[in-house]
């Protein structure tokens, strides 16, 4: 008869064996998967891109605990505490007239060709006309109301128009408007803020 540690011997080697045949099923089966599954359907590069982002996005979470971010300490930074608190101030300060114009301009409240009702009209000349760099060439020989008419050029946009006593009328813009007047009341700040929030080329 067999000795206890003889009979536990080829057991284990029994074991290693049975496990050793279910791996090497396995990678085959793994090699042999169906396209249709949705790790076959990526692409080498694909596979490698995922492993790629998710390990830097691992780590990053791992550095954000170890290190305090750059935005950390922008944050902290007096500077750019300021700067925040002014950006915050212009924000508010322009948000009335750039909702009005955006309403005038877009909701369907005015149809094309139509002039503004005085109180939107006051406002619009009042807050945002006497700041073009060129309001004067704009008004002319004198403003007779203000319109809201298709841009002559870009047919699927709709803009603000100075209509003149003599019955001309010029488009303008109401961001150009409100970029000067930011360069005005907010000299220091204004070139970054306006970097920050208009689109370039916005006139």
């Amino acid at each position: 008869m067999a000795s206890p540690l003889l009979l536990r011997q080829v057991l284990l080697l029994q074991a290693c064996f049975h496990n050793y045949q279910r791996f090497t099923a396995g990678a085959v089966a793994a090699r042999h998967r169906p396209w249709c599954s949705a790790a076959a359907s990526l692409s080498s590069d694909e596979a490698d891109e995922k492993t790629k982002f998710g390990s830097i996005s691992n780590n990053s979470f791992v550095r954000k605990a170890q290190f305090p971010s750059s935005q950390s300490r922008w944050e902290d930074d007096p500077d750019y505490r300021k700067w925040k608190d002014k950006e915050e101030e212009i924000l508010s300060d322009i948000e009335p007239i750039v909702m009005l114009a955006k309403d005038i301009l877009h909701s369907g409240r005015y149809m094309d060709g139509a002039r503004l009702n005085v109180e939107d009209e006051k406002a619009i000349v009042e807050k945002l006309l006497a700041f073009h760099p060129q309001s004067e060439d704009k008004v002319g020989c004198g403003l007779e109301s203000i319109m809201v008419d298709r841009h002559p050029q870009y047919r699927q946009s709709r803009c603000l128009f100075v209509v003149r006593t003599d019955g001309g009328w010029i488009d303008f813009s109401y961001q150009k408007c409100l970029r000067e007047y930011i360069r005005d009341k907010y000299p220091t700040h204004a070139e970054r803020f306006i970097r920050q929030h208009f689109k370039r080329g916005s006139g």
